[in-house]
């Protein structure tokens, strides 16, 4: 028999938080594969913006190496240089733990300045590590950028609405 111990303090997470979350991100990231005709990449990576809503929401609802396994799920589908994702989320997830060890409390609209700034870090990391610096994209990415910024409140919202807690009385 295993014991499963948890610190003092902490409370152990759900179960359902557990699967749902991984699955959510996923799901997330296979929205990638929908056909849409665009001349400009608009659509902001919504895997990125499920796995920041998902630990700004709940910490506990995924581990720190879990972006590592995501990403490279993510990577598989985007098309990006193999790794990238799996690099780049790892080192949103650690500079958020980061973060978090700094402040001391934080409301929405910092967590929506955090998630701008990562998924911002994401793009230009990734733009620089799959495509040439004298490609012209800069525009188009800005474009996503800022579309990934405002569509961060709504990821964020689904998040919240799949860790609800259903209670029938």
């Amino acid at each position: 028999m295993a014991l499963d111990l948890q610190p003092l303090g902490v409370p152990p997470p759900r179960p359902r938080a557990r699967w749902l979350a991984p699955l959510s991100i996923a799901l997330a990231s296979l929205v990638t594969i929908v056909p849409v005709i665009a001349t400009v990449p608009f659509l902001p990576p919504f895997g990125l913006l499920m796995l920041l809503g998902w630990r700004l929401l709940r910490p506990d609802a995924l581990r720190v190496w879990a972006a590592a396994p995501l990403g490279l799920f993510d990577d598989l589908l985007s098309g990006q240089p193999f790794g990238s994702a799996m690099f780049l989320w790892m080192a949103c997830m650690l500079i958020i733990d980061v973060l978090e060890t700094r402040i001391v409390w934080r409301n929405f609209w910092q967590d929506w300045l955090i998630a701008a700034g990562a998924t911002g870090f994401v793009l230009i990391a990734g733009r620089f590590l799959a495509s040439p610096i004298s490609a012209k994209v800069d525009a188009a990415l800005l474009l996503q950028a800022g579309a990934s910024a405002m569509l961060f409140p709504l990821a964020s919202r689904l998040c919240a609405w799949l860790d609800r807690d259903v209670v029938k009385a």
